[in-house]
């Protein structure tokens, strides 16, 4: 019989194969970023999409209604979809904002965007099954794909053409496995927000092919540049899934409130409705008091907003300007939400790859950005993400670091 305290003959026991494949770029690199810290090293975090963690504020009346609804509720469960009067406010906000007309029996209120992305993953995936996806894109949304055993399949983001869809090239990867097809607009990683005509265009391929057109527009109120044009105000035959949360406009992250609606006339995705509701009653509900301070968000005065946006775009202005003017590094002008994705020209340099450009700017200089390959191995290499969240000294020092850092490896 062997000893249970034997560290030599103790049988390990083996975590999944799904779960070990999971790798998550945006908080990968803080493993080598707590490594720098403990060396010594001053970071500057540029690496997570927090506005909280800088000079933006969730709203006092947000805080009070969540405290107020701690000692006014009985903290029991509530409705597994979502408690009716969010998903009221939920509706009103969205007729409001894109002039569209939806149920509250069409909402689902998630732990986040983040769970949104797992259960439609989960309900659509069958082992060997295809879904489309921005290159380069959120991470999460290849790692559920993954786990669920299914294929991401990535498209192409035109860089020249300030990260524009490449639609011709959605059109050549749809295939008889493909069960859906994902917009981010505004766009994380690239700060991108897709013209009308655009979504049009892959909003007819979704009608043509019979596929679901999944959303996520969590970003849709941080628009810094032109007329924002959501995928909820397509033609009513194309089927439809809109992701949307409280994190970021809304400056909420911890609180992990989300959204997702259906707008689907032909009810080509009842069986999937019906195969969500069971994961949502099998999760019980979303948390309770955080859904009384998330209607109010919605209900209450929203100048935060405009403020919000004025900083932002102030901040990404600067770090156009400045990170255009360091040698090997060129990025696009950011349209929405609150990221930049720079090219770096890795050519006679010691890196390899820009994961290896990304490590040893932790390392040396500290500051935290998330190598590109991390975000579409096809489509995002020799490139880094880095935010527009910080304050002008943040980001001034960042880039003074960041070309220091390039004039010492690469000159």
């Amino acid at each position: 019989m062997l000893a249970v305290d034997d560290p030599i003959n103790m049988k390990k026991i083996k975590a999944s194969r799904r779960s070990m494949g999971m790798n998550y770029a945006i908080r990968e690199v803080t493993v080598p970023a707590a490594a720098a810290k403990a060396a010594g090293v001053d970071l500057l975090d540029l690496n997570i999409g927090d506005p909280n963690k800088w000079d933006f504020e969730t709203p006092e009346y947000f805080k009070a209604t969540l405290r107020a609804a701690v000692d006014e509720t009985d903290n029991g469960y509530g409705d597994s979809q979502g408690n009716l009067d969010l998903r009221e406010a939920i509706v009103d906000r969205e007729y409001e904002k894109h002039g569209i007309h939806i149920t509250s029996g069409d909402v689902y209120v998630t732990a986040g965007v983040s769970e949104a992305i797992n259960v439609m993953m989960g309900t659509l995936i069958e082992p060997g099954d295809e879904i489309l996806v921005p290159g380069p894109g959120y991470p999460s949304y290849a790692q559920y794909i993954n786990f669920y055993e299914g294929r991401t399949v990535p498209y192409r983001q035109i860089e020249e053409e300030d990260w524009r869809p490449d639609v011709d090239m959605i059109r050549k990867r749809i295939t008889d496995r493909t069960k859906a097809m994902i917009i981010i607009n505004p766009n994380n990683p690239t700060g991108a927000v897709y013209d009308e005509k655009t979504i049009r265009e892959m909003g007819d391929l979704a009608a043509e092919f019979d596929i679901p057109l999944i959303s996520d527009e969590i970003y849709d109120k941080i628009v810094m540049e032109g007329d924002y044009f959501s995928a909820s105000q397509l033609p009513d035959d194309i089927p439809r899934v809109i992701f949307n949360g409280f994190s970021k406009v809304n400056l909420m992250p911890g609180w992990r409130m989300g959204y997702m609606y259906f707008m689907d006339e032909r009810g080509l995705m009842d069986e999937v409705r019906e195969g969500l509701m069971k994961q949502f009653r099998a999760r019980i509900c979303p948390n309770v008091p955080c859904q009384a301070a998330a209607r109010a968000s919605l209900q209450g005065p929203q100048e935060y907003i405009a403020e919000m946006n004025r900083k932002l775009k102030e901040r990404a202005d600067f770090s156009y300007r400045r990170l255009n003017e360091i040698d090997r590094i060129s990025t696009r002008r950011v349209k929405g939400a609150f990221y930049m994705f720079p090219s770096i020209d890795l050519r006679d340099t010691p890196w390899r790859t820009d994961k290896d450009f990304v490590l040893d700017l932790i390392r040396e200089e500290g500051v935290v950005v998330v190598h590109g390959s991390g975000f579409c191995s096809e489509f995002g290499q020799d490139h880094f993400r880095t935010i527009t969240l910080p304050p002008m000294e943040t980001l001034e020092e960042a880039y003074d670091r960041l070309e220091r850092f390039l004039k010492h490896h690469a000159s």
